[in-house]
């Protein structure tokens, strides 16, 4: 179990520190990840950094700045961890400044993320998987 939440510990630091693009992402996702976004402006379902890519780029290309910090890690068993994050982000064009408290479920299997899950909003993440807040 160690072993994995330092794997989530290292994507999310590389997130931290801005690397926020899927081609930073075969390093340590499964080449069939399955990508999920529950809640938000536009919920989804991807399988493979190539049927995401489009999606994370979209999303991306509309921020000007955005920011990713871990608040808590949570092992929830051997092969799931949740991670709550603080996002923050300067839209483009209209400057607009967000700030979101949300959480990322990942799934861990032979060494690789075969799973992300991220939840807009974190009760959305603690109701589906009967945790407290």
């Amino acid at each position: 179990m160690a072993e994995n939440l330092e794997l989530v510990r290292a994507v999310v630091a590389s997130w931290e520190r801005g690397e926020l693009w899927p081609e930073q992402w075969s390093e340590w996702a499964d080449p069939e990840i399955e990508f999920v976004t529950v809640g938000g402006p536009e919920p989804s379902r991807h399988v493979g950094l190539a049927d995401a890519r489009p999606r994370i780029e979209a999303f991306m290309d509309v921020w000007e700045e955005y920011r990713v910090e871990a608040e808590e890690y949570r092992e929830l068993d051997d092969e799931h961890i949740l991670v709550l994050t603080r996002q923050s982000g300067r839209g483009k064009g209209s400057g607009v400044e967000i700030q979101q408290l949300r959480a990322t479920l990942f799934e861990i299997r032979g060494g690789r993320i075969t799973r992300r899950v991220n939840y807009w909003d974190r009760s959305l993440a603690f109701a589906e998987l009967d945790l407290e807040a």
